[in-house]
């Protein structure tokens, strides 16, 4: 069942920062864009080229006004053990979120049962906590960050243009579609 258009459901967790330990929950969600991001395991081999290119993009993310959380079933105290061994890991700022009792892996649908390890799942949420836009790719297929910020770029215009959407391929200061009659068949 696709979780777009649909709140993200209560959670609280604890997260690591920065060399601190804070806790995060789903209210942490209102009032900002947000990006979660889930991938398999700490100390593995996609997932930290991935944060680390994500870390790449968290300023312009940031500029945009989202925030960005990274989440697995891994601790955040095994979280804590990466940022200090891993060059890549050792780039992040942004939440890292413990998800141990896969609760928060379950709200957002990508729990592997099998293996007790989350998916690679890409979330944007608007600034109502609401589900806009998902992307959940197989274990050895690592995302690409700057298509993340494409899309929350496009998420948040077609947010602030009602009438508005984004044609494929969009860019900011591209121009939009205004769905009607003259344009159908015109494509």
């Amino acid at each position: 069942m696709s979780l777009i258009g649909k709140e993200v459901e209560p959670f609280v967790t604890e997260a690591y920062q920065n060399g601190k330990f804070l806790t995060v929950n789903s209210d942490d969600f209102k009032g900002k864009w947000n990006v979660i991001v889930f991938y398999p395991a700490d100390f593995s081999f996609v997932c930290p080229t991935e944060l680390e290119d994500l870390q790449e993009q968290y300023a312009t993310l940031k500029e945009l006004g989202v925030e960005v959380y990274s989440c697995s079933t891994d601790t955040h105290f095994v979280h804590a053990a990466w940022h200090e061994h891993s060059e890549a890991i050792g780039k992040v700022e942004y939440p890292m979120l413990a998800d141990p009792s896969q609760k928060i892996s379950r709200i957002f649908d990508v729990l592997d049962e099998t293996s007790g390890l989350s998916q690679r799942g890409s979330f944007i949420i608007d600034p109502d906590g609401v589900v806009q836009a998902v992307e959940i790719t197989a274990d050895g297929i690592g995302r690409d960050a700057s298509q993340l910020v494409d899309k929350v770029r496009a998420a948040q215009y077609v947010r602030n243009h009602p009438g508005e959407v984004c044609p494929a391929k969009w860019k900011e200061n591209a121009e939009t579609l205004t769905p009607g009659l003259d344009l159908v068949g015109k494509i």
